[in-house]
């Protein structure tokens, strides 16, 4: 009977042609057409008739998205994947989180239907920390090459905008650009003034040197944005990098045209050339902010010591986290960090576990009590057998848990997506109607040129969809920073409306460390030798608790 609701769900589901349900195997081969039916439709429909699907989740790491339509084209490609149940791609963190079923898919087919969407996917390492530091090496050379490029839009854009401004306020002197070149000669004399009329004959020397300043700044300063502009086009789509390409060679080519082939007209390199840099600038800041976001993974991962002492053959041997194996034998010893979540074996001791529940007091454990990676041992040594390690560990579940937050998009993302893929086309629609406009209206190519070319680049859409994931990143990582995990971005952003919150218990609330806050003194101290300095009774009493417990290890000693 479940087989039979569970097949009468499904084929009840629009766009199913079939559906039969194996009990045996507990599987549902279903046939049904892409266009009018979705996995995530059919899961839905399972669950609806009260029965679960297995599914599976992967992060990816993302790379070649530059804006909003990226992301979308990224998960539109993998939403088609046979099945794969849902995919949220988030830009700022450059990562996708994709749910699937076990067998339908694999890592192989989602990667390769991101390369075919035209993005790359950053290979992944053997435990969270070495992923994590093979993601922190590709943005690592992600902003060396920024700064490459914005170095050299700087050092040849900011002296060619200086030099045209001060062209077009006057400020240059006359012989560099031919104006009163007449003048000057005949003051002169006769030699000098064939000299001048010659300067006046090549009054576009300044726009030769401009070419020579643009130039570097076009073509290799703006080279990705020509590449993934190329991409999109060979995808059939628009991207911000469309909209960049098209602004900056508008500028470009009609003052190169002008400049070869000498019609009047004003030349308009720093324009292109400005507009190249001035995006590099933003691309840099938003490259070091990704980077400051992923701090607080990082400090977290940074809790995990990267060796653990292991009994192998008889012998304590020192081994790297990695090289653990479920069922080892691990020895900690006082002050050190926990390496692999377990159970202990031999020995007693107190952990510091304020890192996973916040508790501010150590908590004694004996045999057959449970420890946990990254906690800390306060006193004794133990012996524990190692349960989970690697990405099962609970370190590990709790990074993952904020990168989950981080890749999750907030309610409003929804609306922002939705504009930010149609948004592209529009903008060129609008730039080729103004163009198309002031021309008709009579006021000129050029005029009408730097129209279009003014829509084309001041509507690029990267804070529309860079602002709700990066404020998501940066609050989900600072929170992480002040032991406050935040599941996703629907919860921090209900988060603002809160008017009362309410904790279950106040032991979870403290600075993690023991502080003294009162001294109550019931009897006047003695001092078996005199200080120096005449003390309070308050400050005696101070002085020898601290004598007492300075070679002790209990807890509230190092208050």
């Amino acid at each position: 009977s479940c087989s039979a609701r569970v097949e009468k769900a499904l084929r009840k589901t629009p766009g199913v042609l079939n559906a039969e349900v194996n009990p045996a195997s507990e599987q549902a081969l279903v046939r049904f057409d892409p266009a009018q039916a979705q996995p995530s439709a059919l899961q839905a429909a399972i669950e609806r008739a009260g029965y679960g699907v297995v599914i599976d989740e992967i992060t990816l790491a993302i790379t070649g998205m530059t804006c909003a339509s990226c992301s979308a084209r990224v998960e539109k490609a993998l939403r088609k994947t046979p099945g794969v149940l849902s995919a949220e791609v988030n830009l700022a963190s450059e990562q996708a989180l994709v749910r699937y079923v076990p067998g339908m898919v694999d890592r192989a087919e989602l990667v390769k239907a991101v390369e075919q969407a035209g993005y790359g996917v950053i290979t992944p390492a053997t435990t969270t920390g070495e992923t994590e530091d093979v993601e922190a090496r590709a943005r690592a050379h992600e902003m060396a090459l920024r700064r490459r490029r914005l170095l050299v839009g700087v050092v040849f854009g900011l002296p060619l905008f200086i030099l045209s401004m001060a062209r077009d306020f006057g400020l240059i002197a006359p012989w560099l650009i031919g104006e009163g070149a007449a003048m000057v000669a005949a003051m002169a004399g006769s030699a000098m003034n064939e000299i001048m009329h010659m300067v006046a004959a090549r009054d576009d020397l300044l726009n030769w040197l401009f070419l020579a300043l643009a130039t570097p700044v076009q073509f290799y300063a703006g080279r990705d944005f020509y590449r993934y502009a190329w991409r999109a086009l060979r995808m059939r789509t628009a991207t911000m990098d469309t909209l960049i390409a098209l602004g900056s060679s508008a500028a470009y080519f009609y003052s190169l045209a002008i400049l070869l082939s000498g019609a009047p007209g004003h030349v308009y390199f720093e324009t292109a050339a400005m507009i190249i840099t001035l995006i590099l600038v933003g691309k840099y800041l938003e490259a070091r902010a990704k980077s400051q976001t992923s701090a607080a993974i990082k400090a977290l991962i940074g809790l995990q010591p990267k060796t653990a002492r292991v009994l192998r053959g008889g012998k304590e041997v020192d081994v790297p986290l990695n090289e653990v194996r479920v069922g080892e034998m691990v020895i900690v010893r006082p002050g050190e960090k926990i390496p692999v979540d377990g159970v202990i074996i031999a020995g007693e001791s107190t952990v510091d576990e304020s890192m996973l529940t916040g508790e501010s007091l150590p908590v004694e454990k004996r045999v057959g009590d449970p420890v946990f990676g990254a906690t800390i041992n306060r006193s004794g040594s133990f012996q524990m057998r190692a349960t989970r390690i690697g990405k099962d560990s609970a370190l590990a579940q709790i990074v993952r848990l904020v990168q989950e937050a981080q890749g999750s998009k907030a309610p409003v993302q929804a609306l922002v997506d939705r504009i930010a893929a149609i948004f592209v086309p529009v903008v060129i629609v609008i730039a080729t109607l103004t163009f198309i406009g002031w021309l008709w209206a009579g006021v000129g190519l050029t005029q009408a040129l730097i129209f279009a070319v003014a829509v084309l680049v001041i509507a690029c859409p990267c804070a529309l969809g860079l602002a709700t994931p990066t404020a998501i990143m940066v609050g989900t990582g600072a929170g992480a920073a002040h032991g406050i995990l935040i599941r996703n971005a629907e919860a921090l952003e209900r988060a603002a409306s809160l008017q009362m919150v309410v904790f279950d218990k106040t032991g979870t609330i403290t600075y993690g460390r023991p502080e003294v806050t009162d001294v109550v003194v019931v009897a006047q101290p003695i001092l078996v030798q005199h200080s120096a300095v005449e003390l309070s009774a308050d400050a005696a009493l101070l002085q020898l608790a601290a004598a007492a417990e300075s070679r002790r290890e209990h807890p509230l000693g190092v208050a």
